[in-house]
């Protein structure tokens, strides 16, 4: 259980990364969107390019992010049913939906996505609007989210393993946000 309690620390510690550059993002993004603004109201000068650069920061939160939510346990869950089961319970739950379901849907989207990735990049894709970006990177993070959105959920089997084991304790309390 050892090694793979090392997988699992891995890909938390990849996707803390990741997350960190997310929240930079939200940062950049709002800092593109504000000179953006200024710049077009006091120059009359606008590009195509930074509105779309916010729009790939904004992609890249959202699907880069996902795994960091779910590494965090903060992520969106049914929680009618979750509430009412005790700790082992959750556990459990958490193990089956995140093997049978989370996982397997993740890396099917992965591999659907792949094609729509792979020929924009294959012609060298650019959008379409004036002073545009190329579009084969950020048609990469589709793919490449949910390849991590998955990786996340086999660190999260792995510890809900060890921790139905007995090999180590887990701080998976979900707590109903106050509304």
């Amino acid at each position: 259980m050892r090694p793979l309690l090392g997988l699992s620390n891995a890909i938390d510690l990849l996707n803390q990364k990741l997350g960190d550059i997310c929240n930079f993002l939200i940062l950049a993004s709002c800092i593109v969107s504000a000179a953006n603004a200024m710049i077009r109201y006091a120059f009359g000068y606008s590009s195509n390019a930074w509105l779309e650069l916010q729009w790939y920061m904004f992609a890249i939160v959202v699907m880069f992010g996902a795994s960091y939510t779910f590494k965090r346990n903060e992520h969106v869950r049914v929680e009618i049913l979750y509430l009412m089961l005790s700790e082992r319970g959750q556990l459990w739950l958490d193990l089956i939906g995140t093997l049978f379901f989370l996982i397997p849907g993740c890396l099917l989207l992965a591999y659907l996505s792949w094609p729509f990735f792979y020929q924009a990049y294959a012609v060298g894709e650019l959008s379409s609007n004036a002073g545009g970006l190329v579009r084969w990177p950020i048609k990469f993070i589709i793919p490449a989210g949910l390849v991590l959105l998955a990786l996340q959920g086999v660190s999260e089997v792995i510890k809900r393993v060890a921790a139905l084991q007995g090999y180590v304790v887990i701080d998976a309390k979900y707590e109903r946000p106050t509304q």
